[in-house]
C-alpha cells in the first residue's frame, strides 16, 4: 500500500494534481472536499466532528483494501500542531499493513491561488467554494492566520517532495510526483 498526502494551502492545486496523477497512477484520489461537501448539504454547515469521522472510516476500509495507494489533499497549516498530529493519525492507520508514505508539498503566491479559486475543474468539485467572495475572503483571512508553506528544513519526513507550481501545469506535477517517488 502507498499513500501520497499532497499538502498545501488553498487553492495551490492539490486535488487537480491528484486528479491527474490518479489518471498515470494506481492511486485512488481522496481529496478533502470529498468528506466536507456531503457534510455540508446534509447539515447545513460545516461539521468538523463529521468530516473527521467520515474520513476515518475511509482511512481504516481502504487501509485494509487491497487497493494499490491512496492521494490524500489536505490543507496543511504547518504553524498547528494539531494538523502534525492528524497526518501522524492517518498514518497510524495505516501503518499496520506495511503502507509506504509519500508527502507532496505544493506552493504557489496567493494571487495566482486565487485566479485557480474560480477554476471550473474547483467550482464543479467543490460547491462549497461558489461563493467566490466568501471563498476569497476566506483564503486570504487563513493566509493572515496559519502559515501554510513550510520553512526550509522543517519537513522532517523521507519522501518529501516540494513543488512550487506557479508556472507548472497540473499535469506535468503529476509526472513529476509519479517519476520521484517511482508510484
Amino acid at each position: 500500500m502507498k499513500l501520497v498526502f499532497i499538502l498545501g494551502d488553498a487553492a495551490v492545486g492539490k486535488m487537480t494534481v491528484g486528479q491527474e496523477l490518479m489518471k498515470i497512477t494506481d492511486l485512488r484520489l481522496f481529496h478533502n472536499h470529498m468528506t466536507i461537501e456531503p457534510v455540508i448539504e446534509i447539515f447545513g454547515r460545516y461539521d468538523g466532528k463529521t468530516i473527521l469521522d467520515l474520513r476515518e472510516v475511509i482511512f481504516r476500509n481502504f487501509a485494509a483494501s487491497d487497493n494499490y495507494g491512496m492521494i490524500f489533499t489536505y490543507l496543511m497549516a504547518f504553524d498547528m500542531k494539531e494538523d502534525w498530529d492528524y497526518i501522524e493519525h492517518v498514518k497510524e492507520i495505516f501503518a499496520p499493513y506495511g503502507t509506504e508514505f509519500y508527502y507532496v508539498e505544493l506552493i504557489a503566491p496567493q494571487e495566482i491561488r486565487l485566479e485557480r479559486n474560480v477554476s471550473e475543474n474547483r467550482l464543479k468539485n467543490k460547491a462549497s467554494k461558489r461563493d467566490i467572495e466568501t471563498s476569497n475572503r476566506r483564503l486570504k483571512n487563513d493566509d493572515s492566520r496559519y502559515r501554510c508553506v513550510s520553512f526550509e528544513g522543517e519537513i522532517p519526513f523521507e519522501n518529501y517532495l516540494r513543488i512550487e507550481n506557479s508556472d507548472m501545469a497540473p499535469e506535468e506535477a503529476a509526472r513529476l510526483i509519479k517519476d520521484t517517488f517511482g508510484l
